[in-house]
């Protein structure tokens, strides 16, 4: 089977999950709001309206105001636009670096294997959101600083799932033809071994870019995100816990986009999953 028709199998088999597919919807659906929040959001997120304070759901507010007058909806769509930016960012940061180093250890073995899978470990050794928090403790909150920050503190997952695959194909009749024929170590390993190893990390990054935007809504609510003017569903939430009597939306909207959110890339996760590991086909 040629690698265009596996995924064109494993495209097929994701396809027949309908909870999967929902979520990916989903996902399109806030990807397009992200893309388009000038428009999507009638109002600018940052504009005061002092008259228009506390105001619950209404055709001209459709998510209500904030403390501040600000249009809710507005800051909400904003808010994804950093959400998925932060996600996919992150995600994207740890994967490389994951890959690199798995790829690395796995193919080479002996000493470097060593080396990185003890770095690895050391990585476990911490916990992840506060050694996060620490780090931005020193840098300061800024969206590039999580960014950064959250990818180069998660990638160990992803490093030892591509040293995992490594280690079990480099001894591949087709990786031993390749080196025969004369073909170079980063030849093997990103044109050879690694197109044969993504699968297990799609699943993984899937996952990934939940829990990075599950970070982020966590950072922003204890105030160590992004700056407090840049509109976000973690900093919405925690500006609205002082009114949680009062104004009832302004907890109820960020905490469903979370919860959707998150919802939906681990459908996506968990279809990719079962799509990929034919052990768990019907």
């Amino acid at each position: 089977m040629t690698r265009e028709a596996y995924w064109v199998l494993v495209w097929r088999q994701f396809c027949k999950h309908k909870l999967a597919l929902a979520g990916l919807a989903v996902i399109g659906v806030m990807a397009i709001m992200a893309v388009l929040a000038a428009w999507v959001g009638r109002y600018s997120p940052t504009a005061y309206d002092l008259e228009a304070m506390l105001q619950p759901p209404s055709p001209a507010h459709w998510f209500g105001t904030d403390e501040l007058g600000r249009d809710v909806w507005a800051r909400m769509v904003h808010g994804t636009r950093v959400s998925l930016q932060i996600g996919f960012v992150a995600v994207g940061i740890y994967v490389a670096v994951g890959i690199l180093l798995g790829a690395l250890a796995g193919y080479y073995g002996g000493w470097v294997d060593l080396w990185i899978s003890r770095l690895i470990e050391v990585m476990y050794c911490f916990p992840t959101f506060f050694l996060i928090l620490a780090v931005l403790a020193f840098v300061g909150p800024s969206i590039y600083n999580i960014m950064i920050v959250i990818g180069l503190t998660s990638w160990p997952g992803i490093a030892r799932l591509v040293r995992g695959e490594f280690l079990k194909l480099r001894s591949q009749d087709f990786v031993q033809a390749s080196i025969a024929a004369g073909a170079g170590d980063i030849r093997v390993m990103f044109r050879h071994l690694l197109p044969n190893a993504l699968a297990p990390v799609l699943v993984s990054a899937t996952f990934g870019v939940a829990s990075a935007i599950l970070v982020e809504s966590s950072l922003s609510y204890l105030g160590f995100g992004v700056p407090p003017y840049v509109p976000t569903w973690g900093s919405i939430l925690s500006q609205a816990q002082e009114f949680m009597d009062i104004a009832w939306w302004l907890t109820l909207s960020p905490g469903l986009a979370i919860f959707i959110t998150i919802t939906a890339f681990n459908l996506v996760g968990e279809g990719l999953r079962d799509a990929i590991d034919p052990r768990l086909r019907v």
